[in-house]
């Protein structure tokens, strides 16, 4: 084998190797955020879920800038400034629009409505040119809206608080708009700022203004009347579930694209399904379980289709 050849040979394997490692982090990824619907959902229910929102954004931001600072060369000065304005988009809209939609609705349903932002990205990827989808993607992502279809009607349906679950579910819904735009939006900053920082930086940037939105809930919350329990969630969806995940999904845009690394939050559905029904006795309903096979084939069909790669080179 020629040097050239043996080359070639060493950074496709090396590109595997990245491939591999990336989606190992984004299977953890979806098992952190899965297990996460339960977690936010037992901790609106002990204290006022924007006061909660603003109390483990603020954990994540403190954690995630001390590990930046400690790890990765600090970006621009401008490119912090447009990093915190996209995180008020990605954190502070995001994350407004789906802890209170969350405190409305099932925590199972809830996963199942945030599946939906695979189709979504791919979209709004797609608009701007950055994406191209197939057919093999399309029918995917048609399945995924079916199945959140299905779940919506099922939340309608499902007893005398179905207006306020449908409600929850189209504010999750909403959330995963915003989602997508901040996602599309992000793709250039990944290929030359680290993840870590991209992280840390725009959770910043929607923090802030959720710590302001959230000042009289948090003047109203007895601090030392909330229990180990619950700051072992604030913790567990502060540090993991905004640290951690987050990381390995800025990760995941840079090496395969925001779609593909999307597919794999259409995880969530089942694990979350699974633990809220031991944790939080949500038991699985048929609309819920219907509308899950239906968003995890729109995710297999979409995985298997090798075409589905971002527009652009990595």
């Amino acid at each position: 084998m020629t040097a050239p050849a043996a080359s070639n040979a060493a950074s496709i394997a090396a590109h595997r190797r990245s491939v591999l490692l990336t989606e190992v982090g984004l299977l953890v990824m979806a098992l952190i955020w899965g297990l996460n619907f339960a977690v936010l959902k037992y901790g609106t229910t002990v204290v006022e879920p924007i006061a909660y929102n603003a109390i483990r954004m603020a954990v994540g931001t403190i954690v995630l800038l001390g590990l930046a600072v400690a790890i990765a060369p600090i970006p621009s000065r401008p490119d912090i400034g447009r990093l915190m304005l996209l995180g008020i988009l990605g954190h502070g809209v995001y994350q407004g629009l789906f802890i209170n939609g969350l405190a409305l609705t099932r925590a199972g349903t809830a996963a199942l409505v945030v599946a939906a932002s695979p189709a979504v990205i791919a979209i709004v990827g797609r608009a701007y040119g950055v994406e191209r989808i197939s057919q093999r993607a399309v029918m995917g992502i048609g399945m995924s809206f079916i199945g959140i279809a299905v779940v919506v009607l099922g939340s309608a349906r499902s007893d005398a608080s179905g207006d306020a679950h449908v409600l929850g579910d189209l504010l999750i819904l909403r959330s995963v708009v915003a989602w997508a735009f901040y996602t599309t939006f992000l793709r250039d900053f990944t290929k030359r700022i680290e993840g870590v920082h991209i992280a840390a930086w725009t959770l910043l940037g929607g923090t802030l203004p959720i710590l302001v939105v959230a000042a009289p809930a948090l003047a109203r919350t007895d601090f030392a009347a909330i229990t180990p329990l619950t700051w072992g969630a604030v913790l567990y969806s502060g540090i993991g579930a905004i640290g951690l995940a987050y990381l390995f999904w800025y990760r995941g845009v840079r090496v395969i694209g925001s779609t593909r690394t999307a597919m794999f939050a259409q995880l969530q559905p089942a694990i979350a399904l699974l633990a809220a029904w031991p944790l939080l006795g949500e038991r699985p309903t048929v609309w819920q379980v219907t509308g899950s096979v239906a968003v995890m084939g729109g995710l297999l069909l979409t995985r298997s289709d090798q075409s589905a790669e971002p527009a652009h080179g990595e």
